[in-house]
């Protein structure tokens, strides 16, 4: 009876290889990341115009059993998310606040808690009345 030689090399790639290669795609990356922060910066932004828009919904909703707008987010049903600054479990990353608000109109403002590229300004968007949704400043 013959046995079979368990000594047969097997086609592999070494750790020189596989660290070579590892290298090259972070050096890729870093190329390439300057490149996607205005795309992070806009995926981010949506979530203040979802709750800038949400806002606005709660606030007609009010203004229509009250005939006047609320400075109160509380009082219109709106639940803040807990912020990325605010621990692990944070998820949001923008404060909603609710800047003026009379029986003509109100004015909400969601202002980034967060340094998106890094440049030492915070994005902040507002949205009035007429769902008129603007960015005050750019991040």
């Amino acid at each position: 009876m013959k046995l079979k030689s368990y000594n047969a090399r097997l086609k592999a790639y070494t750790l020189t290889e596989i660290l070579v290669v590892l290298v090259i795609i972070g050096i890729l990356v870093l190329l390439a990341l300057p490149n996607l922060m205005p795309l992070i910066t806009k995926a981010k932004s949506t979530e203040a115009k979802m709750q800038l828009q949400h806002v606005q919904t709660l606030q007609k909703n009010y203004f229509y059993e009250r005939s006047k707008y609320s400075t109160d987010l509380e009082e219109i049903g709106f639940v803040q998310e807990r912020l990325t600054t605010e621990g692990n479990d944070g998820k949001a990353n923008y404060r909603i606040e609710i800047v003026q608000a009379d029986n003509k109109g109100f004015l909400a403002r969601a202002t980034a808690v967060v340094d998106f590229d890094g440049d030492g300004t915070m994005n902040v968007w507002e949205i009035d009345q007429d769902k008129n949704l603007r960015e005050v400043t750019a991040d």
